[in-house]
């Protein structure tokens, strides 16, 4: 499950792709960080909002955890950012990516070893394995795409993304491993809010980029594309 994140890896690397494919394919990979971003939230309001306040809200402690996460991982990375006064270089953008990815991946994993332990390697355990093998798929195309079409060497483009899919593959892996022996709604909460904070600030730049087209004529490949990414998320998880 954590290592099907490297299964995108020989469609980014391809060196015949040319200007348009590289455009809609990031634009593809942004989608599908959109989806992400709002997938993750959707499993930390199942306990921010769970009716303990008087039937409405949730609990002040999953707010303040939740809120204090989100905080750091956005706030974190745009101080920073802001200090350095510097564009992203594809190597940062892909390992932020990815660590965004990694906090994620660390809540699935330790949903699926709870559910180990309560089910089994059966029933609904079983469907979450091979959805969240589906989903790490989609999730590895995100992080090699800020090299898709960069002027680097190829060698050196392989390995910085094959460690930044370790970094986003291996959480899913070590949550599975904690998940099984121990389960904790505020730990699962941080995560997701340090997940979404930092793909919330990985997004920004990637869209910023993609729709700085002089040609307005132009704008459809990324529109179009970031359409496909977000309903391609939604499709995989269906699964």
């Amino acid at each position: 499950m954590g290592l099907s994140i490297y299964l995108p890896l020989p469609l980014v690397l391809d060196k015949g792709t040319n200007h348009a494919r590289t455009k809609l394919l990031i634009a593809v990979a942004t989608g599908i960080l959109v989806f992400l971003l709002g997938d993750v939230f959707v499993d930390a309001a199942q306990s921010l909002y769970n009716g303990s306040l008087y039937g409405y809200g949730s609990s002040p402690i999953y707010d303040v955890v939740f809120a204090f996460s989100l905080t750091i991982g956005f706030l974190g990375l745009f101080f920073v950012g802001w200090r350095r006064k510097l564009s992203l270089t594809p190597t940062q953008l892909t390992m932020l990516i990815a660590v965004g990815i990694g906090f994620q991946n660390l809540t699935e994993g330790l949903l699926f070893g709870s559910l180990s332990v309560t089910m089994g390697l059966t029933s609904a355990a079983l469907v979450v394995l091979v959805g969240f093998i589906f989903q790490n798929l989609t999730e590895g195309f995100p992080i090699a795409l800020p090299f898709l079409g960069a002027t680097v060497e190829q060698r050196n483009a392989f390995l910085v993304i094959a460690g930044a899919m370790l970094i986003g593959g291996i959480p899913t892996i070590a949550g599975g491993a904690v998940g099984y022996f121990y389960s904790s709604t505020i730990f699962a909460l941080m995560f997701d809010g340090l997940a979404i904070g930092t793909m919330l600030y990985v997004i920004l730049p990637m869209l910023r980029d993609l729709l700085r087209e002089p040609d307005s004529a132009k704008l459809g490949i990324p529109y179009l594309g970031i359409f496909l990414g977000f309903i391609l998320g939604f499709i995989v998880n269906l699964l």
